[in-house]
């Protein structure tokens, strides 16, 4: 000990060159850390999910996830494959052993999945790649109000502008919203009207997706992008774009019923038969911002993101987009994981600070008075 701290002072200022290049060394590795809560502790992971709206959790299990689960058996590296069938959607997570390649994982579980798409039943949408989320992947929840929209004219907003201009984040993986009523056209049909005119809702459901350019029902004419064709002209080629008439409710209630008509000899229409009228697809989850209605995102971030990066980009992003949003309450406090980790880093700088100035204090002391602990 004695022959440390005699070389010390005998080379002070090499000791002194010493402490400032590590001091520097380490702010700048500091600079470049990943910074978290929690360190990366989960396995990797490839989670499935398959739509298939109306149908039960058994037949979701028997027509959906079964296949789903023989396809992907023995995919290489896999460890250990959950599932979870509930109504309207069937959900397969795949455990891979520490050290699988997750892009690697993913890749192959897409080849598997397009081999045995084709034996699925026709209800179900394609099966979706889960992106791959960090084990601690919530990184902040925004909590989005107003007191001018409505609840379905703020979730388009929210969907088409904020949440696209998040996706666009570096380190987000997804920004699922609570609380969602994405608006879209529909017609509720009455019981009693369909029985008065001998009418199926099976054939009133086709009309109206072979009307929209988006059907729900894949055996539809809706479900297929027809061809446009063109014109040649003299001196230029014209293409030609179907446009859709059928913009609101109100034209969605003048399509009419394939031949059928009423005593009167009028067409049948949809209005016919029903209410036609805005409404939102089926809610997943419910949201309360500042004790009302509204809408919660959970931001979600990649594996490999460093959450004091990824909240910092989040910010700035709503920050641009305030301008345009002067009627919507923005508020990114409700849950911030980084106000723990910038409270952590000032606690343990402030210690460091403290710690060193003690250290150098007793070192002065010790030289003054020519006695060394």
């Amino acid at each position: 000990m004695r022959w440390i701290v005699a070389s010390s002072l005998r080379y002070r200022y090499l000791v002194v060159f010493l402490a400032v290049v590590l001091m520097i060394f380490g702010i700048a590795r500091m600079k470049n850390s990943a910074i978290d809560v929690f360190p990366e502790f989960a396995p990797p992971k490839v989670e499935v999910q398959t739509v298939s709206i109306g149908l039960s959790a058994s037949a979701v299990e028997e027509l959906i996830t079964v296949p789903l689960e023989q396809a992907l058996n023995g995919v290489p590296g896999l460890d250990v494959l959950r599932s979870r069938s509930v109504t309207d959607l069937s959900d397969i997570v795949m455990v891979f052993k520490p050290g699988t390649d997750v892009i690697l994982a993913r890749q192959l579980v897409q080849e598997r999945l397009a081999a045995v798409y084709s034996t699925l039943p026709t209800w179900a949408a394609p099966p979706v790649i889960i992106q791959p989320l960090s084990s601690t992947s919530r990184a902040m929840k925004i909590g989005i109000s107003s007191d001018k929209y409505n609840q379905r004219e703020l979730s388009l907003i929210t969907y088409w502008k904020i949440r696209a201009r998040l996706l666009e984040v570096p380190g987000v993986a997804n920004v699922p919203i609570w609380g969602e009523q994405r608006q879209i056209a529909t017609v509720q049909v009455d019981q009693d009207k369909l029985d008065s005119y001998d009418l199926k809702l099976e054939e009133v459901m086709t009309v109206m997706a072979d009307a929209l350019d988006a059907g729900l029902l894949k055996y539809s004419k809706g479900a297929i992008i027809g061809t446009g064709g063109f014109i040649d002209t003299p001196n230029q080629r014209i293409g030609i774009r179907s446009v859709l008439p059928i913009l609101t409710p109100d034209d969605l209630a003048t399509v009419p019923i394939n031949d059928r008509t009423k005593p009167d000899g009028s067409p049948l229409t949809l209005g016919d038969v029903g209410d036609a009228l805005w409404a939102h697809i089926p809610m997943a989850g419910d949201a309360v911002i500042d004790d009302g209605i509204g809408l919660m995102l959970i931001v979600e971030k990649l594996p490999w993101a460093n959450t004091l990066d990824v909240t910092r980009g989040v910010e700035a992003a709503i920050a641009e987009m305030r301008p345009g949003l002067q009627d919507i309450k923005i508020d990114t406090t409700i849950f911030r994981p980084a106000t723990f980790i910038d409270q952590s880093i000032s606690n343990l700088t402030e210690s460091l600070l403290i710690g060193a100035v003690l250290v150098i204090s007793c070192c002065c002391s010790s030289c003054m008075s020519g006695v060394w602990p």
